[in-house]
């Protein structure tokens, strides 16, 4: 194998050096002069109207620059992937009910953690409980709640019973296959909910200065989170520009738009300095896909 470059040899990581020596420089590493720190107040419940939110206990607070939920947003839904089998139907902060745990309802920017935190426990808010569906198989019955009664298959009064969106995929006779075979074994399968596990949490630093929004978050997907955060903002891509920093793991986990990216540029362009979004352990375990 000696005619062969790479096969059998011992290969470089070029980034390798700078990860072992600490010159690597990720997302947390990012400190802009005037930064604030925001931070996120999440649904206690798993489904719940919300029927009035007060913030002006939370604005009050001295060092809490700026205050929003999802009337100070352009009211822009985003997907994951965004066809006519999954519509563009989520919302960056909640609207009208909350429909998991974690979900986000209202963002913060105040000069230090301890004061974003503070303002958080100001904000007041009444909900409605409604009842909660955390089997799969009871979720799929026809007098199941209806957890997002807004989705277009729900209006167009599509079967819906809960399901997203349903793929069917195969090839060659398989029930042939099955009368073929020499043993044929059916069960079912269930798992918990998973966390992709990486080491650095989310974090985002957003900075609004001269019309341009610069980001930088931890994503292996600079060009999808430019493309999502212009359309959520209502800008031209022309006017969005993420850096792509080192990832400290990630595997599929940063790939889609996050509310606290959004919010880390929303409320730049609030205040006028930058802000930065550090997410939990718990948060991530909670409140992450």
């Amino acid at each position: 194998m000696n005619h062969l470059r790479h096969v059998g040899k011992s290969v470089k990581r070029k980034d390798g050096p700078d990860k072992v020596t600490g010159r690597a420089v990720y997302s947390q590493d990012i400190k802009l002069p005037g930064m604030l720190t925001g931070r996120i107040l999440r649904s206690p419940h798993p489904h719940a109207k919300i029927i009035s939110i007060d913030l002006s206990k939370a604005k009050a607070l001295d060092g809490v620059k700026s205050v929003i939920t999802v009337e100070d947003t352009k009211g822009i839904k985003h997907g994951f992937v965004e066809t006519p089998r999954y519509p563009a139907d989520q919302e960056v902060l909640a609207r009208d009910r909350v429909v998991h745990v974690g979900e986000e309802i209202a963002a913060v920017a105040a000069i230090n953690e301890v004061t974003a935190q503070a303002a958080l426990e100001l904000i007041e808010i009444e909900y409605e409980i409604l009842p909660p569906v955390f089997d799969p198989h009871k979720a799929m019955k026809e007098d199941a709640p209806e957890i997002h009664p807004s989705h277009p298959k729900v209006a167009e009064k599509e079967s819906y019973a809960n399901i997203g969106g349903k793929t069917e995929s195969g090839w060659g006779d398989v029930e042939q296959g099955f009368a073929e075979a020499d043993y044929v074994r059916e069960d079912r399968y269930e798992s918990h909910l998973r966390t992709h596990g990486y080491l650095e949490p989310q974090v985002t630093v957003a900075q609004w200065e001269s019309d341009k929004l610069n980001v930088w978050t931890s994503s292996m997907g600079a060009f999808n989170k430019r493309a999502k955060l212009a359309k959520v903002l209502d800008l031209p891509y022309s006017s969005v520009r993420v850096h792509k920093a080192y990832v400290g793991g990630a595997f599929g986990g940063k790939v889609d738009l996050y509310s606290h990216e959004y919010c880390a540029a929303r409320l730049s362009m609030m205040t006028g300095r930058p802000v930065r979004f550090v997410a939990s352990r718990e948060e991530i375990f909670s409140a992450y896909r």
